[in-house]
């Protein structure tokens, strides 16, 4: 049999036929340098998908009074490629093993180019707002990204590296979110707000670049299957409902104020924010160190436990809920800002700790080692798909709270109340003592 060790990673990618990543000689030799070069083009694919997904938070701000669209109908802009996205996460999920690592990501990253160059080519006044709708909706084939790529991440590293390599990855897909509004941001600032078609245009290189680097050095691994029977056992615990809905909380949150701040900011202090490059200088930060943050959510659960790390988090997220209520009150923008970004990075920090509990969960549930694994990986791709419905929720709430009130007020006091549900429902579920699991 043809093996890794037998062939040079750099001059016949894609073409694996045995992987053992648990052999101690064999990832010395082999394993760990084909693992990363797998690991940094995945995690460029995955990083431009999170762009392209986040794209329409950025078009929104240059949607000025030419395109007619009031706040409700940017926020439903948003809305819209947020909650393809998280549909489509568990298909994504299996169709690494149904076509291989790198053939999918050869296609999904390909499929990128359709909203990107269908932003290029049409945005502009006069547009209408249905067409804008569809454009914004097939970009949500960036949030599939996410999930193709964990998957297939996790099968190229042994199990005492998995934590690392999929927070690295997970990482460098979120820091995506931050770098397109830096794009727009760099788009106000040289070209001005009249040309929303160059933010999509700078991506469709990029893209290309993704697509063709997975085709070149990326590797399918064998063996790979989808273990549906796996999906069905972890849908029948309740864990699994109660860790999603904490992730709805925490990355549900990020992605959701990824999408909206840029809009919040232009509508609640407008008198601050009379062109969009004003509130772009801002939209960017928040991404940023919620994405930077995240590891340190995961290292905490190591040392503390996840179930507390998410407790108190989540008590801290309500109570930087209340900071951005009462700088929305008194009209405060350097509290309202200071309020959102501790929401970015608690959120950051709240993915890594929750992400971190759903392995302990089932060590301390499953008698056997490998059915605690093969729940986890069914969970992580569950979870991450139903928390990504968070940041339509979010968009939601905003359009809502604008529509009935004038601004942000209604949204802030229900992400207090749902942030006070998710702690109760740590302490409830994880770290009463008559129900504490071992190591959660």
């Amino acid at each position: 049999m043809t093996t890794v060790e037998q062939r040079t990673p750099a001059t016949a990618p894609g073409r694996i036929t045995d992987w053992r990543p648990e052999d101690a000689t064999f990832w010395t030799a082999t394993g760990a340098r084909v693992a990363r070069r797998n690991l940094v083009l995945s995690i460029f694919s995955e990083h431009i998908g999170f762009s392209v997904w986040s794209l329409w938070s950025v078009l929104v701000l240059f949607l000025g009074p030419a395109y007619h669209i009031d706040p409700a109908g940017k926020f439903v802009l948003t809305t819209v490629p947020t909650a393809i996205g998280a549909a489509l996460r568990l298909p994504y999920t299996f169709a690494v093993a149904r076509f291989g690592g790198r053939n999918w990501t050869v296609i999904s990253a390909s499929l990128l180019l359709v909203p990107a160059v269908a932003a290029a080519v049409v945005i502009r006044p006069g547009v209408s707002y249905g067409t804008l709708l569809v454009i914004a909706a097939v970009a949500g084939v960036g949030g599939g990204n996410f999930a193709s790529s964990m998957a297939n991440i996790n099968a190229f590293y042994p199990q005492r590296l998995k934590g690392w390599a999929l927070g690295v990855n997970a990482g460098g897909g979120n820091l995506g979110v931050a770098v397109v509004q830096l794009v727009g941001l760099a788009v106000l600032a040289t070209a001005g707000a009249g040309h929303p078609r160059l933010v999509a245009g700078i991506y469709i290189p990029l893209i290309v670049l993704a697509a063709l680097g997975a085709a070149l050095w990326m590797d399918n691994l064998p063996g790979l299957r989808n273990d549906g029977r796996a999906m069905r056992d972890v849908s029948r615990d309740a864990h699994t409902w109660i860790v999603s809905l904490l992730y709805i909380g925490t990355f549900g949150s990020f992605i959701g104020f990824g999408f909206a701040f840029g809009q919040v900011l232009q509508v609640q202090f407008a008198a601050d924010f009379t062109t969009p490059v004003k509130a772009a200088y801002l939209t960017f930060l928040g991404p940023l160190l919620g994405s930077l943050v995240r590891p340190v959510g995961g290292r905490l659960a190591d040392r503390l436990g996840g179930a507390r790390v998410t407790f108190w988090n989540f008590t801290a997220m309500a109570l930087g809920a209340a900071v951005v209520l009462l700088a929305s009150a008194q009209r405060s923008l350097p509290l309202f800002i200071l309020g959102f970004v501790l929401l970015f990075v608690l959120s950051g920090v709240g993915n890594g700790s929750t992400y971190k509990m759903i392995p302990a969960i089932f060590r301390a549930k499953c008698a056997e080692e490998t059915e605690a694994r093969r729940l986890s990986g069914a969970l992580i791709g569950l979870a991450g798909a139903i928390g990504a419905f968070g940041g339509v929720l979010v968009n939601l709430a905003f359009r809502q709270s604008f529509l009935a009130y004038g601004s942000g007020t209604g949204a802030y006091v229900a992400f207090i109340g749902f942030y006070v549900l998710c702690a109760v429902v740590t302490w409830i579920v994880y770290l009463r003592r008559s129900a504490r699991l071992a190591g959660v």
